[in-house]
């Protein structure tokens, strides 16, 4: 992997995703999935380890969950709010050995892809070799990423995908790889394979506090990782900030990011 960071990393990153991640869309999904009480199930890029938790209830009380993410500072954040028995967290990169993880029966990768613009496909053949034979995979992530608006002013719509082009060929990060996920897993020989598609992110009328602290924050952070020059606006990130923040608000606005599920289940050898 690239970085020991993720381009997301930020003091309050994990707080960030722990505040948007609900627990009835997880559990609604991992049951589609297929995940059942007793597995064995492996969260890869479990971040502050929320999401690991909603799957260890599906599983309790025979089950147990390991997350995994390769985020020192994330890992850290799980054990203390998250660590329980039944639950592990381990700091992995995960395409390097993963021996000592065993093999699993139900695997839950979550928003992680998306951040290996170059070399997703490698990221999730190495995940898929702790699957074992007959087990499920179930690949989550978005498409087009924070690119569906409708009321945005011209230049504040090109400058959103100048920062997204910005950001895949800088950073390799994929606002795309939602629409790539069903590829992989026929590429890597899976049955059965099964595709739900989504909105994550619906947002028209009154802003929610949620959404708003969860949108800010990410053009903060986001801002501070990269270089990028904000050519159109005097002001600099500043105004575009302002001018963001203008449309966001505006009731009159409509926002939406498709989520796409895709699971599977691995052949016997």
């Amino acid at each position: 992997m690239q970085d020991k960071e993720y381009l997301m990393e930020s003091d309050e990153e994990s707080f960030r995703l722990d505040m948007k991640t609900d627990m009835k869309v997880v559990e609604y999904h991992a049951i589609w999935a297929g995940i059942k009480e007793g597995m064995r199930v492996a969260d890869v890029g479990c971040g502050p380890g929320k999401t690991t938790s909603i799957l260890y209830n599906l599983v309790r009380p025979n089950g147990v969950v390991v997350g995994v993410d390769y985020s020192e500072k994330r890992i850290e954040y799980a054990k203390k709010y998250y660590g329980i028995k039944g639950i592990e967290f381990k700091c992995r990169n995960i395409l390097e050995s993963t021996d000592d993880l065993g093999m699993f029966d139900f695997v839950w990768v979550r928003f992680l892809l998306e951040y290996y613009h170059s070399n997703s496909f490698s990221v999730a053949k190495s995940i898929s070799g702790i699957v074992k034979p007959g087990g499920i995979l179930c690949l989550v992530d978005l498409d087009c990423n924070s690119l569906n608006h409708f009321g945005l002013s011209p230049r504040l719509e090109r400058t959103l995908f100048a920062i997204m082009k910005y950001v895949e060929e800088r950073n390799n990060f994929d606002p795309y790889v939602g629409r790539k996920l069903y590829s992989f897993m026929y590429d890597l020989g899976y049955r059965d394979i099964d595709v739900y598609v989504t909105a994550h992110h619906l947002i028209f009328g009154e802003l929610k506090d949620t959404d708003a602290f969860n949108w800010m924050k990410k053009f903060e952070v986001v801002s501070k990782k990269i270089n990028f020059h904000f050519k159109e606006y005097e002001g600099g990130y500043e105004e575009f900030l302002e001018e963001f923040n203008r449309f966001f608000t505006d009731p009159g606005r409509f926002t939406y990011t498709p989520v796409i599920l895709c699971r599977g289940i691995k052949p016997a050898v």
